[in-house]
């Protein structure tokens, strides 16, 4: 029987301040054995990301702009039966490959870890806090996100057409395809636009963003909602 590997996927766009933490830490924080590569995922980076992480031994390919196209690319290209998505302002837990692949059966070919903020607000610990419940509500791309490569490609991958809510809108689906896995180690993500953007004003925009998408507006309306109060 063929042992299930990791393929690590981190798409990026301008990371040169992250992407080596993010893959030194991948090599601290797992036992090597079980990850089969790490494939970053270049969005068309004008800084030293790509020279950064081609230095680290990583697989580095390059993609038209947008998470989801650039995760989807990752997934073609990737070697490994399980992939792990990883934004490049996260940071695994220790032995998350392990725990993934202790994780992965049968009846459970998806799920996340928990999440918290490198911060100490009150705030981002309040909304990190509710990570640990298995609920499509409480999900988002930030706490990373693992899936069996056959699962991901029945399901045709992440839709192009978001380009953001890319990882809510496939986690919809996968909450209603397999029995979903919360592992409640966590993750520790940047709370740099939090603390770029107001941490209240933000998580109010990311709120009215969800609402939206269960009101059914379309992934272009979604964007722009982004563009202008977000994103500027």
């Amino acid at each position: 029987m063929k042992q299930n590997k990791l393929s690590i996927i981190i798409p990026v766009f301008n990371e040169e301040a992250s992407i080596a933490k993010l893959i030194n830490e991948i090599n601290t924080r797992s036992t090597l054995k079980q990850i089969d590569e790490i494939i970053v995922v270049d969005g068309g980076s004008t800084d030293n990301t790509i020279a950064i992480a081609t230095n680290l031994n990583s697989t580095v390919i390059s993609s038209e702009k947008g998470r989801a196209k650039q995760m989807n690319a990752g997934a073609k290209v990737a070697k490994g039966e399980i992939l792990y998505f990883l934004h490049a302002d996260t940071i695994p837990p220790y032995n998350f490959d392990c725990k993934i692949l202790k994780t992965i059966t049968n009846q459970k070919a998806a799920g996340s870890f928990r999440m918290q903020f490198d911060s100490d607000s009150f705030f981002l610990k309040f909304f990190a806090w509710f990570t640990r419940i298995n609920h499509k509500i409480c999900r988002g791309g930030d706490q990373s996100l693992f899936i069996t490569k056959d699962l991901f490609f029945k399901l045709n991958g992440f839709n192009e057409e978001y380009i953001i809510y890319e990882d809510g809108e496939f986690i919809e689906r996968l909450y209603k395809a397999t029995n979903f896995s919360v592992i409640q180690d966590k993750v520790t993500t940047s709370a740099r636009k939090y603390q770029q953007k107001g941490m209240v004003k933000l998580q109010y925009h990311f709120g009215v963003i969800h609402l939206k998408k269960i009101l059914g507006k379309t992934p272009q309306e979604l964007h722009n909602y982004y563009k202008k109060n977000i994103a500027n």
